[in-house]
């Protein structure tokens, strides 16, 4: 409960949403996009941008050949979670996920 309260008290979400939509323009070829979550609301817009370029999770294609445009290639299969040793020694660490990419040419 408390979570959520703070999340929407600061805005939390919206903060992250405009981050991860400037992502996109900011990072130049080759960088590398480093997120760690750890709330699902908040993965799930991670992974989105990952996917899709945006957080909607719409992908865009390209109106003359229909290829659809990427902007980033995920460098994990999976996001990386805290093994069980992390979360022993800290039970905070469970929801953790980090997310890491590759910005590509458009």
């Amino acid at each position: 409960m408390y979570q959520a309260i703070r999340i929407e008290v600061n805005q939390e979400m919206e903060a992250l949403k405009e981050c991860l939509t400037q992502c996109v323009n900011l990072l130049k070829p080759n960088a590398r996009l480093v997120i760690m979550s750890y709330h699902s609301l908040e993965d799930r817009l991670v992974k989105n941008l990952i996917r899709s370029g945006n957080i909607e999770g719409i992908e865009e294609k390209d109106l003359v050949f229909g290829k659809i445009t990427k902007y980033f290639k995920s460098l994990t299969s999976k996001p990386v979670v805290p093994d069980a040793k992390e979360i022993e020694t800290n039970s905070r660490a469970r929801s953790a996920k980090l997310r890491i990419a590759i910005r590509v040419t458009s």
